[in-house]
């Protein structure tokens, strides 16, 4: 599997630095998105409904809210990199994840409905990424009005991956 460095700053928000230094500095992040995947399915797919439906504190999201969500932010910047590899300039919208909440559906799907889906949406971003050229990983956008490489928007799925991963054990399990 290709080695993709990580983003140099100035290539994503500022806000997305705290994703992008979870993930190793080996350029080995395609591997890592297949791992973490399979991680997060192990612990997820014999946890009890009842832990599944519940959040850790009022207001918060529910473990499937918390699936769903992650698969939302990874299709939309798989999008932002689509668009940007492909040297579109346009600044493209950001999005509020808490005004997507109500409209997730999350709790009233099947763990075993939301993993395949999660899976199946994880393969399609591991084979958009691999089949980026080197020169698409290095090339600049604008998402929500600031600036956005290829490989900042690879490394934020990453990293926001890890990021919900580390919650999930600690407020979850």
């Amino acid at each position: 599997m290709q080695k993709i460095q990580k983003p140099a700053a100035g290539e994503y928000k500022d806000y997305s630095a705290a994703y992008i230094s979870k993930v190793p500095d080996d350029g080995m992040v395609l591997q890592y998105l297949q791992t973490d995947f399979e991680t997060i399915r192990t612990l997820v797919m014999d946890l009890p409904e009842e832990k599944l439906l519940s959040a850790y504190a009022p207001g918060k999201w529910t473990l499937k809210e918390i699936l769903v969500h992650m698969m939302d932010t990874e299709r939309i910047f798989a999008y932002r990199a689509l668009r940007i590899a492909r040297n579109d300039k346009t600044d493209l919208p950001g999005f509020e994840q808490d005004e997507y909440t109500p409209y997730l559906y999350a709790n009233e799907r099947s763990i075993a409905n939301i993993m395949e889906e999660y899976g199946l949406q994880r393969k399609s971003t591991v084979a958009l990424f691999s089949n980026f050229d080197e020169s698409a990983f290095t090339r600049t956008g604008f998402a929500n009005g600031a600036p956005l490489s290829v490989r900042a928007a690879l490394y934020i799925i990453a990293g926001h991956e890890l990021h919900h991963l580390q919650i999930i054990r600690e407020k979850y399990l």
